[in-house]
C-alpha cells in the first residue's frame, strides 16, 4: 500500500521500513528514501523512533538492522499460536462433552482477549469471536487470569480497571473484586453469573505452562439455562480437567 493512502501514514512508513530490512538485510537510512517517498527528515525522525522502541538497532557502522523487540513478539506470538494449537482438541472435546461454546484467552493490558474459538453445536448460542476484548472484572475469564496473577502486579491492575455497573451483577468496587479473586484462585476455576451480559454465564480454568505460572485460560459460555445451580459443579469440574489437560502438554509439572 501507498504510504499516502494510509490514514496513519507514519505506521505505515514504519512497518514499511520493518518489511524492507527483514526483505534486504541491514541497511543506511539513505536506502529507505525512495521506497517511503517521505522527506529526509520524517525518514531519519521514525528511525530514531523506532529505535527508541527497540524495534530496530544501529551499529557502529550506521547501517539499521531489526530490534531485539521483534524477536521478543516473534516468540509471544509463535508461543500463542503454538498454545492455540495444544488447546484446540481439548476444547473440542469439551464443547462435545458439554454442548457449551469454548474459549482460550490471554491478558493483554488492562483486558482480556480471546484467542481461540470453538463454536457450540448447540441451539441456543452466544454471540463471540477471535480477538473479542474482555473485561479483566466482568468476565469469567479475565477474573481467572487476574486470580493467578503475581499478586504485586494484580493489585496494580485492580486499581486501574473501571468498575462500570454493565448488570446489576456486576462487581461495584476494587476491594469486592480482590476478595473474589481470592475466593477463584482457592476455589480452582471462575465464574461470570451475569456480570457482563445479562442471562450468560462462564466457567473459566488456568492454563500454566513449563515455567508454572498461568499462561492462558480456558472457558465455557453459556445462557442461564445451559448453566444453571444444578449443573454448576458438574461442568466447572469437567472445565478443570481440560485445563489440566492442556497444562499438562504445556509442560506444567505442578
Amino acid at each position: 500500500m501507498d504510504c499516502r493512502e494510509s490514514k496513519v501514514p507514519a505506521l505505515n512508513r514504519a512497518v514499511a521500513i520493518l518489511e524492507y530490512i527483514a526483505e534486504q538485510g541491514a541497511c543506511q537510512g539513505s536506502a529507505l528514501l525512495p521506497v517511503l517517498n517521505a522527506p529526509k527528515s520524517s525518514v531519519y525522525l521514525l528511525l530514531d523512533e523506532l529505535k527508541q522502541l527497540r524495534l530496530l538497532s544501529q551499529g557502529p557502522d550506521g547501517l539499521y538492522r531489526l530490534g531485539i523487540k521483534l524477536i521478543e513478539f516473534g516468540e509471544q506470538a509463535s508461543g500463542q499460536l503454538d498454545m492455540r494449537e495444544i488447546a484446540r482438541p481439548h476444547l473440542q472435546a469439551l464443547m462435545q462433552d458439554t454442548g457449551l461454546l469454548c474459549h482460550l484467552g490471554v491478558i493483554d493490558g488492562d483486558s482480556a482477549y480471546y484467542i481461540l474459538k470453538i463454536e457450540s453445536q448447540g441451539t441456543i448460542r452466544v454471540r463471540s469471536w477471535e480477538g473479542k476484548r474482555l473485561s479483566l472484572n466482568r468476565s469469567g475469564l479475565g477474573k481467572c487470569l487476574l486470580a493467578w496473577a503475581d499478586p504485586g502486579k494484580q493489585r496494580d491492575m485492580v486499581s486501574k480497571l473501571s468498575f462500570v455497573q454493565a448488570t446489576p451483577q456486576s462487581i461495584p468496587t476494587p476491594e469486592k473484586l480482590l476478595f473474589e479473586l481470592a475466593v477463584i484462585k482457592s476455589r480452582g476455576w471462575s465464574y461470570d453469573n451475569q456480570e457482563d451480559l445479562a442471562d450468560v454465564r462462564c466457567i473459566a480454568c488456568p492454563i500454566f505452562d513449563a515455567t508454572n505460572t498461568i499462561a492462558a485460560a480456558i472457558s465455557v459460555v453459556g445462557t442461564t439455562l445451559q448453566i444453571d445451580g444444578e449443573k454448576l459443579e458438574e461442568i466447572s469440574a469437567k472445565v478443570m480437567r481440560t485445563a489440566a489437560l492442556i497444562s499438562k502438554e504445556l509442560g506444567f509439572t505442578g
